[in-house]
């Protein structure tokens, strides 16, 4: 019966976390509209933030809670399962198309990112030290890399580059207190909703007797981006897969600069038990992405063949896991 309980606060968490990210951004998006702010920069700010809003909750939520294994699981997890599922899915039902700025600026910004953590996180092997820790210091660094990210997104959708934000940024607007009223609504589902998932997930580990980063790893960190599955295999079913790769890079990035730097500078970020394996695994999902878009007869374009070899290295990774749980 407990198992029961704990398994319905994390769906319920979730659920809430999933709709308050609509509900905040719908609100803030629209109370930006009514100051006459552009739709380029709701894109660039609001809408993004709202994608990824559910790992943030719950990576800020574990952090403010100690249970940092979750809060760093879900961030390596979230990512790759972006690359290795949702991609691996999306190019399984239809080829992916890249555009050049992938491949040139963000792709390899994804890896740097996961080169980073990488360093960051693995402390025992590259400093000799104790244990592994991402500081508060290396948080800010992280946060310091996100302003760079950002002033860069910023720059290329102002020349006309990134269809991307244009096209996530229709604003439906509301009457203004509607939009306080959901923005409220939204900003405290994802607060009672954090706070409800990360108890759910640290319950049910505890129940089943695995660590807190195995649940981190896999329940987590792929229910925080199940709706980004399920949007992106509707859209490669319609034959709409030309922001998959946006989505998924530029995620993968947010993810690690924003939720990763948030968390850590809230409390420093104890490695725990998420081992070099998981961390390996994160930088391979990002270099063999890039191998993907840039290797093969099929240039700029992410084949079906690519796709299943991604969605085979998911579920590896993922038996690999459960057996050393």
């Amino acid at each position: 019966m407990e198992i029961a309980l704990l398994i319905l606060k994390f769906v319920g968490g979730l659920f809430l976390i999933v709709k308050g990210a609509d509900w905040l951004t719908d609100g803030a998006s629209s109370i930006a509209r009514k100051f006459n702010i552009s739709t380029l920069v709701i894109g660039l700010t609001i809408v993004a933030f709202g994608t990824s809003a559910p790992e943030l909750v719950v990576s800020s939520m574990a952090a403010l809670s100690g249970e940092t294994d979750i809060a760093i699981g879900n961030v390596v997890g979230s990512n790759i399962f972006n690359v290795l599922a949702i991609m691996g899915v999306t190019a399984l039902i239809a080829p992916v198309p890249v555009k050049s700025n992938n491949i040139k600026y963000e792709v390899p910004l994804a890896i740097l990112a996961s080169v980073a953590v990488f360093v960051m996180a693995n402390d025992i092997m590259f400093d000799g030290a104790g244990s592994n820790m991402i500081s508060r210091v290396e948080g800010i660094v992280l946060l310091c890399f996100f302003l760079i990210f950002l002033a860069y997104t910023f720059a290329i959708a102002r020349k006309g580059a990134d269809e991307q934000a244009d096209g996530q940024a229709e604003v439906k607007v509301m009457p203004v207190w509607k939009s306080i009223l959901l923005f409220l609504v939204g900003l405290g589902c994802l607060v009672f909703g954090g706070d409800t998932m990360v108890d759910g997930a640290s319950g049910i580990a505890l129940m089943l007797g695995v660590s807190q980063s195995v649940i981190a790893l896999t329940i987590v960190s792929a229910g925080t981006s199940f709706p980004e599955l399920v949007t992106s295999i509707v859209a490669a079913r319609k034959g709409d897969t030309d922001m998959a790769m946006g989505n998924v890079v530029g995620s993968n990035i947010f993810n690690i600069f924003l939720i990763l730097g948030v968390a850590a500078t809230i409390c420093p970020l104890g490695g725990g038990n998420i081992t070099i394996v998981d961390y390996g695994m994160l930088l391979f999902s990002a270099v063999v992405l890039w191998m993907a878009c840039t290797w093969g007869k099929v240039y700029h374009k992410v084949t079906r063949t690519e796709g299943a070899m991604l969605t085979l290295c998911m579920i590896a990774y993922y038996v690999y896991i459960v057996y050393n749980a």
